[in-house]
Order: C-alpha cells, then sequence, then structure tokens
C-alpha cells in the first residue's frame, strides 16, 4: 500500500487507486498517517474534522469514518480502537512524507560532508515527491494545522538543494527559479542571499545589492527587524568583491569547519515520575507542532498559554511538552522564569538578556533595571532580529501580565512560545489557553502511587484516599506528601493519612524540601493587591463551601465593586467558579488548600474599609 500526502490525499494499492470520498474521510486518513503509528484522540480528530463545532453525534461519524476506511484499505492496514482514540498501523506501506523527509536527511548530511552532487540528488528527489499543495483535499481544519509544518520542510530542503547547485556553479540556471521564490517569500532572508550570491557570479554585481536593499525595506516594514547576519554577510561579500563562495548560513559553515555547534537548551530536565494530564499534554503538544509559520504566508502564531493556580502543575506540563516536542525546534529550547524566587517580578531588560546570551549575543549585565527606555529598545529589537527565522520553542514561566510578554514575543511565527501563568491573560494576542484543573482522584493515586510506591499505595488504599482528599487534587500537595511518604519507608500510610485529616496541621506537613504549599501558594497570595488580599483573607475563614457576591456585599461593598474583585481574583486563580446559581448569579469557592492558608492564624483579619466608588 503507497499513501501520498504531498498534494491531494490519496491511498493506491499497486497500481489501483483506492475510491476514498469526501474531505472527512481524507482528513481522518491524513491524521491518522501524520500521527506515524501513535493514537489520535477523538478529540482531536473532532477538532481536525469540525473545528470548534463539532456535532452531537461526532463519535458515531468517526466510528463510521474510521470503518469506511477500514474496508476499503483492506487487510494489509490496521486501523484499531485504543482508547482515547484510534491508531493506525502500516508496517510495510509507503508514505511518502516519510520518504520525504528520508531523502531530506540524506541530502543535508551529503551537504555538510561536501557531497554536493549527491546532496542535489537526494533533495530533488525528495521535492519530486511534491505533486501539488500538500493535503489538497482534506477539512481546513486539518490544512491549517499541518500544511504550514509541510510546506516549511519543502521550503528548507529547497533551500538545501540551492546550496548544493551554488557549489557546483549552477547560478545561471538558478537566477530565474530564485527571482520566483524570493517574490513568493519576501522574508526569507536566505532564499535572498541565494539569489544575490547567484546574480553575482553571473556579473550582476549591482542587481544584487538592489535585492539586498530591497529586503532591508521589507523585512524593517513587515517585521520591524534589520538583516540577520547571513544576509548582512552576503551583501558585504558583495561589497568587497569576495562572493567567490555561498557564505552558508552559520549552521551550515560550522558543520563543514568545526563541530556543529550546538544549539541552546535552557530548559530543565522533565519529570521522571510525570504522571496525569494525559489529555492536556497530548492538546499543548499538538498546538505545539500542528502550526508552524514560514515565511511569505501569514500562518498564526504559536502562542499556548497554560494557566491555573500556584501549586497545580503548570510549569511541570509545560516543560514535560517542551521535550515531547523538542525535535520539531532544532535550533533551541528557551526558558526564562518571569518572577525571581520571593516572587517579584523580573525586569524585561533582565529577561531579554538571558535570552540574548543564550542566542550567543553578548550583553551587558541588566539584572536591574536601568539604562532607560532606549536600552530596552535596543534589546527588544536585537532579540527579533535574533529569533527571526529560527525554529525555537521558548517557554515563557510565570508570566505576569500581557505587558509584561510584550518585549518577549518574536515578531516572527517561525518560533512556538509556551506560555504559564497564574492569571488568564485575555489580552494576548493569537493565544490558545489551556487550563489546569486541580486533579481528580484517579490521577491524585496514580501520582501517590508513582512517587511512593504503587505496592505500598494498594496495600492502604483508603489511608491514600484520605491523603489525595486533603491534597484536594493540587499536584503540588501530593508531591510534597508522596515525597515524605517514599523519605520515610517505615511509615505506615495511615500515619501521614492522620496528620493531614486534619485542617489544622494540614499545611504545616505539606512541606518537604523545595515542596513547600504554604510558600507557594502564600507567595500568590502575596502578590494580589491591597484590596484584593484583604478580601480574601476577611472571606477565607467562613467560605469552606461555595459562596456568592452576598458574602462580599456582607462585607459593606457596593455590588459593583464586589462583583469586579470576585471577577478578578478568579482571572488570577485565587478563587474558582463554581456555577450559576437558582437566580442566575455566579457563586465561587477557594481551593481549600488556598483557603486554609488565607485564613491562617497570623493573617489579618481586619473589616475591610473600602470607599464607596464616586
Amino acid at each position: 500500500m503507497e499513501f501520498r500526502l504531498l498534494g491531494p490525499v490519496e491511498a493506491r494499492d499497486g497500481a489501483r487507486r483506492v475510491a476514498l470520498s469526501g474531505s472527512k474521510v481524507h482528513t481522518v486518513l491524513a491524521a491518522l498517517l501524520l500521527a506515524r503509528g501513535r493514537v489520535v484522540s477523538d478529540e482531536r480528530l473532532s477538532g481536525l474534522l469540525w473545528g470548534w463545532s463539532p456535532p452531537a453525534t461526532m463519535n458515531a461519524q468517526i466510528y463510521t469514518y474510521v470503518s469506511r476506511l477500514r474496508k476499503l484499505l483492506g487487510p494489509g492496514v490496521d486501523l484499531v480502537r485504543r482508547q482515547p482514540g484510534y491508531q493506525l498501523i502500516a508496517t510495510d506501506a509507503q508514505v511518502d512524507v516519510l520518504e520525504f523527509e528520508r531523502l531530506d536527511r540524506l541530502g543535508r548530511k551529503a551537504l555538510e560532508e561536501r557531497r554536493f552532487e549527491e546532496a542535489a540528488g537526494a533533495l530533488r528527489r525528495a521535492l519530486d515527491l511534491w505533486h501539488g499543495p500538500a493535503l489538497a483535499n482534506v477539512t481546513p481544519h486539518l490544512a491549517e494545522a499541518e500544511l504550514p509544518r509541510l510546506e516549511e520542510a519543502r521550503t528548507s530542503a529547497l533551500e538545501h538543494r540551492i546550496d548544493a547547485d551554488l557549489e557546483l556553479a549552477r547560478h545561471e540556471r538558478l537566477v530565474p527559479e530564485l527571482r520566483g521564490l524570493v517574490s513568493e517569500f519576501p522574508v526569507r532572508e536566505r532564499l535572498r542571499a541565494q539569489l544575490m550570491t547567484a546574480l553575482y557570479r553571473c556579473g550582476r554585481q549591482a542587481e544584487a545589492l538592489r535585492v539586498f536593499h530591497e529586503g532591508r525595506e521589507v523585512l524593517a516594514e513587515e517585521l520591524g527587524v534589520d538583516p540577520g547576519h547571513d544576509l548582512t554577510a552576503t551583501h558585504q561579500a558583495v561589497l568587497s568583491g569576495e562572493l567567490g563562495h555561498l557564505p552558508r548560513p552559520a549552521s551550515a559553515r560550522a558543520s563543514l569547519t568545526s563541530p556543529r555547534t550546538t544549539p541552546p537548551v535552557m530548559v530543565p530536565p522533565a519529570l521522571a515520575d510525570f504522571t496525569g494530564r494525559e489529555v492536556e499534554l497530548a492538546e499543548v503538544c499538538a498546538q505545539l507542532t500542528s502550526e508552524s509559520g514560514h515565511h511569505g504566508v501569514r500562518s498564526p502564531a504559536r502562542r499556548i498559554l497554560i494557566t491555573g493556580m500556584a501549586g497545580v502543575g503548570k510549569t511541570a506540563l509545560a516543560v514535560q511538552a517542551v521535550h515531547a516536542v523538542a525535535d520539531d525546534f532544532p535550533d533551541g529550547l528557551l526558558h526564562v522564569r518571569l518572577r525571581r524566587e520571593d516572587g517579584t517580578v523580573k525586569d524585561c531588560a533582565a529577561a531579554l538578556t538571558q535570552l540574548l546570551r543564550a542566542l550567543g549575543e553578548p550583553c551587558d549585565d541588566t539584572s536591574a533595571p536601568h539604562g532607560g527606555p532606549e536600552q530596552l529598545d535596543d534589546l527588544i529589537r536585537r532579540y527579533r532580529t535574533r529569533t527571526a527565522g529560527r525554529r525555537l520553542l521558548i517557554l515563557l514561566d510565570d508570566a505576569t501580565d500581557e505587558l509584561q510578554l510584550d518585549a518577549l514575543l518574536p515578531a516572527t511565527t517561525d518560533a512556538a512560545v509556551l506560555i504559564t501563568s497564574r492569571s488568564r491573560l485575555f489580552a494576548l494576542p493569537g493565544s490558545r489557553t489551556v487550563a489546569l484543573d486541580p486533579m481528580g482522584t484517579t490521577e491524585s493515586l496514580a501520582l501517590l502511587a508513582a512517587i511512593a510506591g504503587s505496592a505500598r499505595i494498594l496495600v492502604e488504599r483508603d489511608a491514600a484516599g484520605v491523603i489525595t482528599e486533603a491534597c484536594a487534587g493540587l499536584p503540588l500537595a501530593l508531591r510534597a506528601a508522596a515525597t515524605r511518604l517514599a523519605a520515610r519507608p517505615h511509615w505506615p500510610v495511615a500515619r501521614l493519612a492522620r496528620r493531614l485529616s486534619d485542617p489544622a496541621l494540614r499545611v504545616e506537613e505539606l512541606c518537604t524540601g523545595d515542596l513547600d504549599v504554604r510558600r507557594s501558594l502564600g507567595s500568590a497570595l502575596r502578590q494580589l493587591p491591597a484590596t484584593e488580599q484583604e478580601l480574601v483573607r476577611t472571606l477565607a475563614p467562613g467560605a469552606s463551601g461555595t459562596f456568592s457576591t452576598a458574602a462580599a456585599l456582607d462585607l459593606g461593598l457596593p455590588q459593583e465593586v464586589a462583583e469586579e474583585l470576585l471577577e478578578r481574583l478568579v482571572e488570577k486563580s485565587v478563587l474558582e467558579l463554581a456555577g450559576i446559581d437558582a437566580d442566575g448569579a455566579p457563586r465561587y469557592r477557594f481551593h481549600e488548600l488556598m483557603r486554609l492558608i488565607a485564613a491562617g492564624p497570623h493573617e489579618c483579619r481586619a473589616k475591610l474599609r473600602l470607599t464607596r466608588a464616586s
């Protein structure tokens, strides 16, 4: 069986073309093939088939499409149901995407080893597998998710093939092709540098310089950045008459003259005992890898926000996702914490300096705010120039607000940005949000067992249930409890369960090493404005269940002020929205550990003194 995705989606059995009909069937087949043997969830298939508006019968329809494919493709292809979705297994099948990637790898390796004829041949065979726009007969939802990544891979292979052809002195035949490519991808600097090189070698120096100046204007107008190193080096080589050979991109030059420069990897290691969050992890990974931006086409910027209360595992999920998709970002994995250890907000200049140093840009020390707006503007310009055209994954951890992030977002869509924040950040342009709730009972027990030992938890399952209930699904609390058990193998699980069952002792028991529930949740409370802090500390002692706006009105607050303050606390993940009551009014609740900390005996419980709104 042969499958084709680099053009209209097709399946062929020898010379016979399998008669697939309808964009939905083609979409299901393409999605399963692009998963490369992994399970594709029903939710993922639904999004690729219908977007945000799936029909009520979506599961039945997906089942019908899969059954139809199973019948049409025959016994050589296994289409099996594996929770939470479907898996396609076709060991002996040929898939043009996989063959394209194999030939692309061979061509790049030959290019690095200066075997230019072999490189040009392999890359040309890879590009010949394309029969028009990829995924031409699938739904717009799948095309939006996967087509940019495939087009980027094709354009990159094309650039490498042109590199090989330039080395083989084929510059005259390349000029018309490169003219069209630069017109199609006006901000792709590498293609522009290749056109300048081909023109110069044809004795057309003035035209080569004009191509550079046109590119500089386009980059400034479209992206607000200056030409990067490779385009600037080509320009200088034209001016000095030294363009006998193409100034390869830095990565290619390094591969020919010295060992390959290692791309920056700043992210912490993934947790070996990461447990649960399968649905959220799959969603984040899919969003990071499904909308790869490329020059010349305005594809959506990949900006994913993971939000939730302190201690709910935002950073752990983000780091796990970064490691899972690392192969899709060959230019580096960047990471910067946007708060200091004491919870205060990190200065933008300090964050930019940290990122620029990782990208190889020398910077002065900006650990404290100084230098004024001019210095910050210069850092932003250099950062956007350094990140332009690079396939980076940037993790911005513990963001405060949208204003803090403005300076840290790359100007182009080549880089993906993963953000964690306690706040919802509704004004972040082009972002998709993954909201993390506390874990359910099953996930909580699994996390407890992964750290403390599954045999121990199975023997004392009731006591383990008491612990998970006391932790209220908060991963930080569960890790602290499980780590205490793991460090004390002689303890019965019931001993810790008894300690945690007392609310007066619970928070203090959930502390071991760096895992400190009081410090984490207390820091989140301390970052609130004074008015919101006072409201939280006053409400918390009597708010063991759900409550409405009336609880704040009883404190003497005007209704509009009370509603606004409570909504802000929901947006900052200090309160949870618990539903709507019979009168249509929202009801709120504290996470129990947040409530215990806010209502602690050392907290101020003075009555709110707020002036009425004028």
